[in-house]
């Protein structure tokens, strides 16, 4: 089984347009005010925006990135606020936050090995703290 792609509702599909457009999604679908769809620009998962009202969120959306401080860096000069990061968190991820204009919670982050592979993967011995 392999993801193809994470929808998340969103009011206002222009804001999360651009909002997506300068994190660096490339738009594959444009079907405004309705529908969005966006791939990644490495691997080949793609991301969607419906159009909806904001119903409590919960959603958190994860973009691994190899040079995590870099792109932090070069999205805040762009005008993205971060809420947080990057930092190195206790279960060996190094993260920053944010929150796309529907309020969803986006997390970009660099994992390296540790993404599949963290030390206490079950069948292994430590667990984290």
């Amino acid at each position: 089984m392999r993801l193809n792609q994470v929808t998340v509702t969103m009011p206002d599909l222009d804001a999360g347009w651009n909002f997506y457009c300068a994190l660096g999604l490339k738009p594959i679908v444009d079907a405004r005010p309705r529908y969005a769809r966006f791939v990644c620009p490495d691997g080949d998962s793609t991301f969607s925006l419906h159009q909806g009202e904001i119903g409590g969120g919960g959603t958190t959306v994860y973009f691994e990135c190899e040079s995590l401080d870099e792109t932090v860096g070069r999205l805040s000069e762009a005008g993205l606020r971060f809420v947080s990061g990057p930092e190195d968190k206790s279960w060996l991820w190094r993260e920053a936050e944010l929150f796309d204009p529907g309020g969803n919670r986006i997390i970009l982050y660099f994992a390296g090995s540790n993404r599949v592979d963290p030390p206490w993967r079950v069948g292994q011995d430590s667990r984290p703290e």
